[in-house]
């Protein structure tokens, strides 16, 4: 249905000609779900982005072919490619926040693209956007189509998203990381509609994410892309019973979880290569494990080793049977390490000391918002309680994890503890911080306390400042929260942070629109991390990340952890990522907080119904759908 053939984009940039992709074949046929994972950087987004012709005004197809059928994308005048490009080929971006118009309520957004690309039209197109609300999980569709993106979680807009791509129902669907905003309950509603979808319409599909458990429920086919290249690609069955490049074994090793928690995730070294280079070897030769002196001078072709099996390895060159790098006992292994803890796991003993101090104690927490009323004068709707009565603890040097569904009133919670909800919303209860009422500083008395209580912020587009190069971003931070610093001491400071989370030397003098989602996550991730604070509000902090850098974060989370006693409230839905950096549990639904405990009880042995049910929707690597 889809074929990408000898596929070249560059990019022009300030310095250099940026290689995004380098000879890039695939092939998708109709009814089939085709995973493309690889780290952040590695040129998956930019796969999508050219085969919609959406590339940047910078970046242009410089040679290959895109098919259709047999009709070459790249051939069509825009004025045609207008009626693909949502009709026949739909596609869910990365950033919902970036994606949706801020001044159009959403259910004009998805009319638009049903009465762009069907015959609906009118009172029957907005019938049809609220069936697709309904279908993607929005609560009260006929309510919420009449709100604007900045009155939903991020969760939410995601599923708006989704709804708009998926609204004309299309052959083919690219989404990418579709489901990285989600919790476990949506993620796996909308994996199901997918599937439904792929059922009644052999709709083919590109799916595009760094969720391993998610591709091994779902995809067909499974593409590994590196530095711009595909590395590997294999029917997903054998890709995760033995895959065979280096750099996928080490994917699947770094994946966390619950029988991996006393130890560190094994994170690939360094970062993906610069491609403003010519390569003359290897593009994974400086961080793979099993290099050979000749990695380095030898660019290594696509070999076949087995049906459908391709890898790109000098390993292969002479011998296309040798024992994959990874077999099938290392994927037990990470299943194994993904799987619910079944009893409490102990904690090192400077830690469990800590953790017998409070630093962090909500009391009684409610968060109201006022409902804008309709009409000429705006009177008041009413009130809106998105945190109800919340109450939980935060030891020194202890994580507690707040998880539950979308909108539940996690990352309202979160913002609500740092501050940032004090103009647009009444805040009642104590959040006391060392004895400290939170909720009671203002001034130069909340501005000290700034410097101790930091937050990671779920949507890192939104929350960088995209004037500002991110020298720029993290210096600001130190010069407001640590003026006694000298200038040689920030920069000192910055410049180990951004190596610290994965990031090249090089990205100091760059914007964030330069970088790609999961990078400006770890922007974010460094600036919070800056000022070396008691308290870090983490909001989703993981889940642009692919597995490598995810394991380079948590790794450095708990670094910091046992070196400096930091505390995190960790907001996530990433059940594996709670197993394995968690001591407790809180669950929350609908602004209340449902059950809490340590991680080995809630997570092993819950209580709730509900905890239940989302810990019953949660995937795990597991056996592949056949073809």
């Amino acid at each position: 249905m889809i074929t990408i053939d000898d596929l070249r984009v560059e990019l022009d940039t300030d310095t250099a000609i940026v290689r995004a992709l380098d000879a890039l074949r695939l092939s998708i046929e109709r009814g089939e779900t085709f995973a493309l994972v690889g780290e952040s950087g590695c040129g998956k987004s930019m796969t999508a982005l050219a085969l919609m012709r959406l590339l940047p005004e910078n970046g242009r197809v410089t040679d290959g072919r895109v098919l259709l059928g047999e009709q070459d994308l790249l051939d069509l005048p825009e004025s045609r490619m207008r009626g693909v490009r949502g009709g026949r080929i739909g596609m869910i971006f990365q950033e919902p926040s970036t994606s949706l118009n801020p001044v159009m309520r959403v259910g004009e957004q998805i009319v638009e693209a049903i009465e762009a690309h069907t015959p609906l039209r009118g009172a029957a197109a907005r019938a049809k956007a609220v069936e697709w609300l309904g279908r993607v999980g929005i609560p009260e569709p006929e309510r919420r189509i009449d709100d604007y993106p900045f009155r939903m979680s991020g969760g939410q807009k995601q599923r708006v998203m989704i709804a708009i791509a998926l609204a004309a129902e299309p052959d083919f669907l690219i989404a990418d990381e579709p489901t990285t905003a989600l919790d476990v309950s949506i993620q796996a509603q909308i994996l199901e509609l997918l599937k439904d979808l792929q059922r009644q319409q052999r709709m083919g599909l590109l799916l595009i994410t760094h969720d391993l458990a998610v591709v091994s429920g779902m995809a067909h086919r499974v593409a590994l892309m590196y530095a711009g290249q595909i590395v590997e690609v294999a029917p997903a069955a054998e890709f995760f019973a033995a895959p065979r490049h280096p750099y996928a074994a080490a994917l699947l090793r770094a994946l966390p979880g619950a029988g991996r928690r006393e130890q560190a995730l094994e994170a690939i070294p360094g970062t993906v290569p610069a491609l403003t280079q010519r390569f003359a070897g290897c593009r994974f030769a400086p961080r793979c494990a099993q290099v050979m002196p000749h990695c380095a001078s030898t660019i290594p072709e696509l070999l076949g080793v087995g049906p459908g099996h391709e890898v790109r390895c000098l390993l292969y060159a002479h011998d296309a049977s040798r024992p994959a790098t990874a077999t099938m006992e290392d994927t037990k292994t990470a299943a194994a390490a993904a799987a619910p803890a079944a009893a409490p796991v102990a904690r090192p003993e400077a830690v469990a000391n800590r953790a017998e101090v409070p630093l962090l104690q909500v009391q009684d927490l409610w968060v109201r918002f006022a409902i804008r009323g309709t009409g000429l004068l705006k009177r008041s709707g009413g009130t809106f309680d998105a945190v109800k009565g919340a109450s939980f603890d935060i030891a020194k040097g202890q994580t507690l994890a707040l998880v539950g569904e979308s909108g539940c009133g996690k990352t309202t919670t979160g913002k609500a503890i740092v501050q940032l909800l004090r103009r647009v919303a009444r805040i009642e209860g104590r959040a006391l911080l060392d004895g400290q009422d939170l909720f009671g500083l203002a001034g130069p008395a909340l501005q000290a306390v700034r410097a101790r209580i930091q937050i990671i912020f779920q949507d890192p587009f939104a929350s960088l400042n995209p004037r500002m190069r991110v020298q720029e971003v993290l210096e600001e931070g130190l010069t407001a929260l640590q003026p006694e610093l000298g200038a040689d001491e920030r920069r000192t400071r910055i410049k180990a942070l951004v190596e610290r989370v994965g990031l090249r030397s090089d990205a100091l003098e760059r914007f964030p629109h330069e970088f790609s989602g999961g990078q400006r996550q770890r922007i974010a991730i460094a600036r919070a991390l800056a000022v070396q604070p008691q308290l870090i509000v983490c909001d989703e902090p993981t889940s642009a990340l692919d597995v490598s850098v995810q394991a380079q974060i948590l790794n450095l989370l708990r670094e910091l952890q046992r070196e400096l006693g930091v505390s995190y409230l960790f907001i996530t839905h990433n059940i594996g990522v709670v197993e394995y950096i968690a001591d407790r549990v809180a669950v929350m639904r609908a602004g209340r907080i449902e059950e809490q405990g340590s991680a080995g009880q809630v997570l092993g042995a819950p209580l709730s119904t509900y905890t239940q049910s989302l810990l019953a929707a949660v995937p795990r690597l597991h056996s592949p759908p056949t073809a």
